[in-house]
């Protein structure tokens, strides 16, 4: 494992993201099925609800460019914690005019001081990435579909270590609870969260 810290004989630890600004819609069930596949693979699911996270904007002030760390004192504070200790990393969110949605997009930009740490400073990266995976929902009907909500997480999951395994995209669902009518996606959703606990355990 390459998250955190203790011995390898522990439970891996997921953080599982939910980047919708609702509760209790399509992208929080799909993670919630995520979350069970954690428990049963044996891993610990850390739920981190991004829009009660308490996370500014990034100033775009830079001065993570010279320290490596963010002058901005809020939320992300305890967030960049979960960051570091995760052993695998899911992000469940919809898609918002084909990218993600704003609160979500705040804690991609606040993790501009890994960006600095690795490619300003000179900081050495993981010998191992950690697993992660994503899962994207939407409506359809945007005819510029999703890979603008896909490309950013690449993005900033790769300066966090993290390799992107999965994508299981749910892009036939509208209503909060259209999801509930695919088990399909349901199921996979909890096969993607076992995959990530075996994945880090074999770290």
């Amino acid at each position: 494992m390459t998250g955190g810290s203790g011995s390898a004989a522990r439970a891996p630890r997921v953080l599982c993201v939910a980047g919708s600004p609702r509760r209790a819609g399509n992208s929080d069930r799909l993670l919630a099925a995520v979350e069970s596949g954690v428990r049963s693979a044996g891993g610990v699911a850390d739920l981190l609800v991004v829009a009660d996270a308490g996370i500014a904007p990034c100033r775009g002030c830079n001065a993570c460019s010279s320290t490596g760390a963010c002058v901005v004192r809020d939320g992300m504070d305890a967030v960049y914690e979960r960051l570091d200790a995760a052993d695998a990393l899911v992000i469940a969110t919809p898609v918002y005019f084909a990218t993600v949605p704003a609160v979500l997009k705040a804690l991609y930009d606040r993790c501009q001081p890994y960006w600095a740490r690795r490619y300003v400073l000179g900081e050495p990266r993981a010998a191992t990435r950690r697993p992660g995976a994503l899962i994207l929902v939407g409506g359809g009907g945007d005819p510029f579909g999703s890979a603008c909500a896909e490309t950013p997480t690449r993005s900033v999951m790769n300066v966090l270590d993290v390799e992107l395994l999965e994508v299981l995209e749910a892009l036939d669902v509208d209503s909060p609870t259209d999801v509930t009518r695919r088990p399909d996606h349901l199921a996979r959703a909890e096969e993607i969260g076992a995959l990530l606990v075996q994945r880090a355990l074999a770290s």
